[in-house]
Parts: C-alpha cells; sequence; structure tokens
C-alpha cells in the first residue's frame, strides 16, 4: 500500500477516538485500558491476552502486562463504560428500531477450571435427528440494526445454570428486551422459534413493543372459538409468524415477513464475533472477566459497524476494504472484510498505543534565588 503510514495513523486514531467515547468519564488507567482492549483485539483479531500484549509492543515484561490486562478484567464490566456505549448505539439508529434476540452458546470441552461451567446444546454439531451438549456457557444478545442494516450488540450476557444466583434463561431474555425498551422506547423485536412461548408475547405486550416472532409445528391457535387450520403445499415445512402489528392488506403481511427475514443478521453476527475474534477460545476463568472480555468484544463489533455506516468513498474504509482484497464487490454484510482489513493496515505499526496516553509531568523548577537591590 502505497499510504500505509498515513493509514496507519488514521485507523489508530480513529480506534482511540471510539474508545475514548466510551471511556471518557472513567480514571486515565481505565481509559489507557479499553483503548488497549480495543487497539489489541482490532488488530491481532483474537481476544487472547498474550495476543493482545503482542500488539500493543510495550517494552515492558510481557507477563507483567498480562496481569495488568487480567486485573482490569477481573473488576467486570465498568458501568459508565456501558451507559456511554448504549448511547452511542442509539445515535446509529433511527426511532422505533428493528431488535433480534437470540440465544447462542460458547462451548469449552476441554475447560475443567472455569468458573461454573455447564453443559449446553452445541449448536455447530446438533443436527434436526441428533443433538449434542458439549461443556459451555450460555450467550443471550439483542443486537438492533443500525442506519446502514448493519446489527449492533445493546444487549450481550454469557451465563450459566450453574450459577449461584441463576433463575432461568427467560429472565435473562427479560432483562434484554427491558434494556431496549428504557434504550429506545418503542420497538419491533424479531424472534425465532425458540421464543414462542406465551411468557414472552405477555412480556411484550405488557411493555407496548411490537414483535414478530416464529411459531413452532405444535402451536394450536384458537381465532373466535374456531381452530385455526393451515394449509400449504409449496415448502415442506410452513413458516408461521406471529405479530401484533396491524395487518390490512398483502404488503403488510409482506413487511412483516421481511422483519423476520432480516434475522439472519444476528446470525452472522454471532458468527463473525466467534470467528473473527475467536470468542470460544478466551482463556480467563472468573465468568465477570469472561462477561467483561466479552464486552469488549463487543466494542469492536460496534467499531465495525462504525466503520460500516461511513460513505462508499471514505478515504479510510476504501483503504481497509482494499487491504481486505475481497472477491466480491457489494455484500449485504461487510464485518467480515472490514475485520480483515484493520490488522492489515495495523500490521505496518511499528509502536502500540502507548504515546497516545503520555503522563503529563510538571515542568521541572530549579531554585531561583532573587537578590533585591
Amino acid at each position: 500500500m502505497v499510504n500505509f503510514t498515513s493509514n496507519t495513523y488514521q485507523m489508530k486514531r480513529e480506534i482511540l477516538s471510539f474508545s475514548n467515547k466510551i471511556s471518557r468519564n472513567l480514571p486515565k488507567p481505565e481509559r489507557k485500558f479499553i483503548a488497549d482492549m480495543n487497539y489489541g483485539i482490532l488488530s491481532s483479531g483474537s481476544c487472547i491476552l498474550t495476543d493482545i500484549v503482542d500488539q500493543l509492543q510495550e517494552p515492558s515484561r510481557k507477563i507483567n502486562i498480562v496481569d495488568r490486562l487480567s486485573r482490569h478484567l477481573a473488576k467486570g464490566t465498568p458501568k459508565e463504560a456501558l451507559k456511554a456505549y448504549l448511547a452511542q448505539a442509539k445515535k446509529w439508529c433511527p426511532d422505533q428500531p428493528v431488535i433480534h434476540i437470540d440465544d447462542s452458546d460458547v462451548v469449552k470441552p476441554d475447560g475443567y477450571k472455569f468458573e461454573s461451567l455447564g453443559w449446553v446444546r452445541d449448536g455447530s454439531g446438533s443436527t434436526a435427528a441428533k443433538n449434542v451438549y458439549k461443556k459451555g456457557y450460555h450467550v443471550t444478545e439483542a443486537t438492533v440494526l443500525t442506519g446502514s442494516n448493519h446489527p449492533v450488540s445493546i444487549f450481550s450476557e454469557i451465563h450459566s445454570s450453574k450459577e449461584k444466583n441463576f433463575t432461568s434463561i427467560n429472565d435473562v431474555t427479560f432483562s434484554a428486551m427491558e434494556r431496549a425498551k428504557a434504550l429506545f422506547g418503542k420497538a419491533a423485536f424479531v424472534m425465532d422459534r425458540g421464543y414462542d412461548d406465551n411468557k414472552m408475547f405477555l412480556k411484550l405486550d405488557s411493555m407496548g413493543q411490537d414483535y414478530v416472532i416464529r411459531l413452532t409445528a405444535k402451536r394450536k391457535l384458537l381465532y373466535h372459538n374456531k381452530w385455526v387450520f393451515l394449509v400449504y403445499g409449496i415448502t415442506e415445512h410452513p413458516m408461521m409468524l406471529a405479530t401484533n402489528k396491524e395487518i390490512q392488506s398483502k404488503d403488510d403481511v409482506i413487511k412483516a415477513a421481511k422483519l423476520y427475514f432480516s434475522r439472519w443478521k444476528i446470525e452472522e453476527y454471532f458468527r463473525c464475533k466467534k470467528q473473527v475474534f475467536q470468542l470460544e477460545n478466551f482463556r480467563v476463568r472468573k465468568l465477570k472477566a469472561i462477561n467483561a472480555l466479552n464486552f469488549y468484544i463487543t466494542l469492536c463489533m460496534a467499531f465495525l459497524g462504525r466503520i460500516s455506516m461511513k460513505s462508499e468513498t471514505n478515504m479510510l474504509k476504501v483503504a481497509i476494504i482494499r487491504t481486505a482484497d475481497p472477491i466480491k464487490g457489494k455484500i449485504a454484510f461487510c464485518y467480515y472484510r472490514l475485520a480483515k482489513g484493520i490488522p492489515g493496515i495495523l500490521s505496518y505499526a511499528k509502536e502500540g498505543i502507548k504515546r497516545w496516553f503520555r503522563t503529563r509531568r510538571p515542568a521541572y523548577r530549579q531554585l531561583c534565588l532573587k537578590l533585591a537591590v
């Protein structure tokens, strides 16, 4: 790349500008830590602390830097940082946005020392005929579609039924719904068949929210004291959607169906989060630290969303995509190529970001004697 020095500087400045918006109300050590995590994860494409430290290129011993990052992670997610992040995410979204809620899993089949490690259904290894269970954690995620039609997380929690104060997965899902309502007021919730539950319908109705939820084949519908029968023949398995949106015409039906079809974006979000930043390869053991690390990975995913909203003629975005060297031109989900291009640009950096946080020292004041004449 011809202008690699300029692009590297602009990329560092973009990452630090984003980090400062998240950490502006935190002490300086916390601000530097958040910047280190964002820069390290984006430039390495990994959530392993040793890989992050390699990208920081600091003169201190590697083990000391890893210990410093571990101590910060053990404190959990800073509330002020989470509040600032949600405020930023709200600015990127339209009024009454589309919110997707889904559950996933983080599998640690060979783990023994992780806190509250339970058993989860492995989505990658399971099939329609057979379920495969492995050691791991449940992940509940809620994403919102931005103005560029890309998902950004507003709720992400890694939890386990082995936790001492754990109640149910439904309570975690309700927390995601309540956060979305507090942030946007009203939104359209889109969920898959796993949420075909009367508790979900009652919760959303009590909150005054719109929803589009796919129904299972076992669902029975009684309308005007008569059972509703579904006649189909186009596909082997019909798609039945339940919505409280007003349906008066064929166009309204198509809009509701398109809302549900947009749900694949949260599936891509999960896949990108796991593959690009190696979410399932974390090494921290405490659940509080795991959720903190998940938050910083979420920040990096949000940074990709921020870059995706830039103009197609933006010089930095053009440089990122050119560095990624994709095969196709226009695609619907651009997080993968952005995540590939950013490390390529930062690979030219000869130092990390420590100099961007120089300690301001008072000027040397030499003893001065003033003699009166």
